[in-house]
């Protein structure tokens, strides 16, 4: 059974670098790969946050995070 991959981010220069390297290494026969770009699905915060997410790009394996340098904290994505 394939693991959950989530890569979160905000789709700025530092997220979408991050976006090719990062999920270019995944291994897709191993993992269901899934994008979330919170600058625009902004609905998704909240489950992002849950997960412990504090800014992104971070990457969501099986629920576990790892973030990845810094491109925006998630307060930030939350103002209009």
């Amino acid at each position: 059974m394939k693991k959950k991959a989530i890569f979160y981010h905000a789709g700025c220069p530092v997220c979408t670098s991050a976006e090719k390297s990062v999920l270019s290494a995944l291994d897709e026969s191993r993992f269901n790969i899934e994008v979330v770009h919170l600058g625009s699905e902004k609905g998704r915060i909240p489950e992002a946050e849950e997960l412990g997410i504090k800014s992104v790009p971070a990457l969501s394996l099986d629920g576990e995070v790892f973030h990845i340098n810094f491109g925006a904290s998630i307060a930030d994505l939350k103002r209009p």
